[in-house]
């Protein structure tokens, strides 16, 4: 069973805000009517509604009480999210058509990776803000929903003390944010493939990478899918013969496609396809329970390909584990 979370309340628009930025902010509704066009009805049965906004009490778990305040004032929103403009907008009409979103995207997360331990596989249809730290948010990432999402699971021993977590990220761009969010937890694992050559040049967080793979600019898929079948089974592995992995977070970037403007990687959309389902299938493979999260993508394809993948999973065809 592969659950689908979604809220209409993702999609970030008012007055063309959303044209100010490379990220497609509408990409999470355009994916779910892809996939109700591919899947039909029988999506409804996998759909888990996000109930509503994470709180600034839950987001305590993983942000500073400075950090949370802070981000109330446009000027700090405004770089954040890479909009200079936005400095002279009101900061309560931010905090509704930007801010809002992101909270239930975060909230989205954190049902998701409830949802995978029953369901086995879970897709958050936003998120993966994975440039988000303790105390600062950048590039369009405000709030640390992966590392909330282990905390929260932790809190409520739905993952044991001591129970390992895989975190694979497959974003074009380095998840600085979550290496500082997890820089001193031993528990949790994280295998990073990216752009050596693009943002964030953070030498910093890249020590905290447990399989750290930096690839070249403008990286193949041909290369790129070796170097990943090649790593990543022989990461699991070393996981799982060394203590339990109770959750897999996979951080499902679209921005390694040919096309996009500022991942600086070149793979097709068949390749980014065979990708997503080797790594899920890694997971399967081995009983881990699995969040995707959509990440980067900055191209008007990025909802097909986020889709490709959703409905492959949702007809059962299976997943590729070994080719």
């Amino acid at each position: 069973m592969v659950s689908v979370i979604y809220s209409p309340r993702y999609d970030i628009r008012f007055f063309g805000v959303e044209r100010m930025h490379p990220f497609d902010s509408r990409k999470y509704g355009r994916t779910w009517n892809e996939l109700r066009r591919r899947i039909g009805r029988r999506l409804w049965k996998h759909h888990v509604p996000v109930d509503r906004a994470v709180t600034d009490d839950e987001l305590l778990l993983v942000h500073s009480a400075e950090y949370l305040a802070k981000i109330r004032q446009p000027e700090v929103l405004a770089a954040a999210l890479e909009l200079p403009p936005l400095k002279r907008a009101p900061g309560w009409l931010l905090r509704w058509i930007i801010v809002r979103p992101m909270r239930w995207a975060t909230r989205g997360t954190v049902l998701a990776a409830k949802a995978a331990l029953s369901s086995g596989v879970a897709v958050n249809l936003s998120g993966g803000y994975h440039h988000a730290k303790p105390d600062r948010g950048e590039s369009f990432c405000l709030f640390s929903d992966i590392a909330l999402a282990v905390r929260s699971l932790r809190a409520e021993g739905l993952l044991r003390e001591g129970q390992g977590v895989a975190y694979i990220d497959l974003d074009a761009h380095q998840g600085n944010g979550v290496c500082y969010q997890v820089l001193n937890d031993k528990d949790v694992f994280i295998f990073d493939m990216y752009n050596s050559a693009i943002y964030p040049f953070n030498p910093e967080a890249r020590r905290r990478i447990d399989c750290d793979l930096p690839l070249p600019y403008e990286c193949r898929g041909v290369e790129y899918l070796r170097t990943l079948k090649t790593s990543l089974p022989g990461f699991l592995d070393s996981l799982t013969h060394s203590q339990g992995i109770g959750l897999g977070i996979y951080n499902a970037g679209t921005d390694v496609f040919i096309d996009d403007p500022l991942g600086g990687l070149a793979l097709s959309a068949a390749e980014i396809l065979e990708r997503d389902l080797f790594v899920i299938g890694q997971f399967r493979s081995r009983g881990i329970p699995v969040v995707m999260l959509p990440s980067g993508g900055y191209t008007k394809e990025s909802y097909r390909l986020i889709a490709a993948t959703v409905a492959w999973l949702l007809e059962d065809r299976g997943t590729s584990s070994a080719k």
